[in-house]
């Protein structure tokens, strides 16, 4: 397959002090299923935010979609920013919009047409299952379904890359499946996903997907080889990756 994202030492820094991201390089290979693990603080949002193009390395080389993303002129990161999904784990519904406008906001912002995107937003509604929460704003959904409703807004527009920070942190075990399934789903349909988690009961649900982890702010399996890292199923590693970063 394909490459899709490619990292080359890309390393990362907030102002003046220590790099929080170093020497990280990987690649993601088109309609793949990979997990990011790690510790609270050991720079799996940081690495997220060089995804989805939030945070621009302070060196290095990102390449997106056979691009560099560092380069790239302003003007064209609205549209680099339309093919990735981003699922953050705090939601960022706006509290004003029903469950439907919240959805279509990123087909709104991208100038398709009002009589055009009622269709595509009822069958997003359909997917998470949350027909009959349509005109619900997000203070009265629970935390559950206001996740499905990130996760639908994610992904209306297609992208060709799903990136989901601690997207299960929120809600129930039961939910956390169902979710998972959700992301399961698009994968099939030829998207590359990228979910960061601590929960390795999560990670063990989908066999075939590869995992990288982080610590201390550099790859330790850069290669997505590693299916059971040291302390999984005791008090050590697993048990320290409690919280998002």
């Amino acid at each position: 397959m394909a490459n899709i994202v490619q990292f080359e030492n890309v390393g990362l820094r907030y102002g003046t002090g220590a790099e929080t991201l170093s020497d990280i390089s990987f690649t993601l290979s088109a309609g793949s299923f990979y997990f990011l693990t790690g510790a609270s603080g050991a720079g799996k949002t940081s690495l997220l935010k060089l995804l989805y193009l939030a945070q621009r390395p302070t060196r290095g080389i990102v390449r997106l979609f056979g691009e560099d993303a560092g380069a790239l002129p302003r003007k064209r990161l609205p549209g680099f920013r339309r093919r990735i999904g981003v699922v953050f784990q705090d939601f960022r519904l706006l509290p004003h919009l029903s469950a439907h406008d919240n959805i279509a906001l990123p087909l709104r912002v991208a100038g398709m047409p009002e009589d055009e995107i009622e269709g595509p937003v009822r069958e997003m509604l359909a997917w998470v299952n949350l027909r009959d929460r349509a005109h619900a704003k997000p203070p009265t959904l629970s935390g559950g379904e206001q996740q499905r409703i990130a996760i639908a807004r994610a992904v209306i527009t297609r992208p060709e890359v799903l990136v989901a920070d601690e997207p299960t942190g929120n809600v129930d075990p039961e939910m956390a499946e169902r979710l998972l399934h959700l992301f399961e789903s698009l994968n099939r349909l030829g998207t590359t996903v990228v979910v960061a988690t601590h929960d390795f009961q999560l990670i063990n649900r989908i066999p075939d997907a590869r995992m990288m982890r982080i610590e201390r702010g550099r790859l330790s399996d850069p290669t997505g080889a590693l299916r059971h890292p040291p302390g999984r199923a005791g008090s050590g590693d697993a048990a320290s990756s409690n919280g998002p970063v």
